[in-house]
Order: structure tokens, then sequence, then C-alpha cells
């Protein structure tokens, strides 16, 4: 089971603001979607999906394309067909390559429209005031 190949196929993304604007609690939501599973060879399956990066009343970045998976393809299908399910298993696995994929091009894309990039939020650093001597080569702590 691993992922084969990656690809993008269409890009869209609206500012619903003007450039400048003040924006006051921005709320990013990030969502991937497998939209179709079809099988292409004997254990090979075509998964085409959707990334959406969703800044509330601000703007919106979607990400569509596919993803080639190499494993129990003709069983994946079987039960993409009847619930619309993937094993837990091989969802993780795609979902994680769509969003390793598709967040490098959306922070881009981002940028070109004058939106912050849709990252989580980077964690606090906090420096301690006096290192000991058994201290002094470590690094800060990342809380």
């Amino acid at each position: 089971m691993v992922v084969k190949g990656f690809e993008i196929n269409a890009i869209e993304a609206k500012r619903y603001t003007k450039h400048g604007e003040k924006i006051k609690n921005l709320r990013i939501d990030h969502n991937s979607t497998v939209t179709m599973i079809t099988h292409i060879e004997d254990d090979v399956a075509a998964l085409e999906f959707r990334f959406t990066a969703n800044y509330l009343n601000v703007g919106l970045i979607k990400i569509e394309g596919k993803v080639t998976w190499q494993g129990e393809a003709k069983s994946l299908v079987e039960e993409w067909s009847k619930s619309n399910n993937m094993p837990p298993d091989v969802a993780g696995q795609i979902h994680t390559a769509i969003i390793s994929h598709c967040m490098p091009a959306a922070v881009v894309v981002a940028r070109d429209i004058g939106l912050p990039p849709p990252l989580p939020p980077l964690p606090p650093i906090q420096m301690s005031k006096k290192p000991s001597a058994k201290d002094r080569r470590s690094s800060p702590e990342i809380i």
C-alpha cells in the first residue's frame, strides 16, 4: 500500500475582502475530500480529491487533483462503491499525501492573492532566564 503518484488538476482562489482591510479573529478551515475512486490496473487505483482552505467570509482556496495508489485496489474500489468509505489505514495515507502536497501550493496561492498562509499557528517559544552550566548547549523550549 503506497502512494505512487500525485497530480494537481485545478486551483481556484478567491478573496472576498479588499487588500489591506483589517481581519480580526480569522478562522481557516482545512478539508480534504476524496470524490471518486476508480480501478486502473490489478493493484492500482486512482483517487480524485478536493482540498479546500476556507477563510470564513474572507476567501477560499480550492485545489483538485488525483492520487495514484498501489495496493489492494479491487477491494478498495468495491468498498468505496458500497459505502463511500475507505479503510482507516488507506484513508490516513491518502489524506496525508493530499495535505502534504496541497498545503505548499495553497501557501503560494494565498500569498499571491493577499491572504495569510493557511498554516496552523506555530507553538510559542519560551526562553529560560538563566541557563545553568548543564543547560548552556540546549535550545529554546517549545511548548
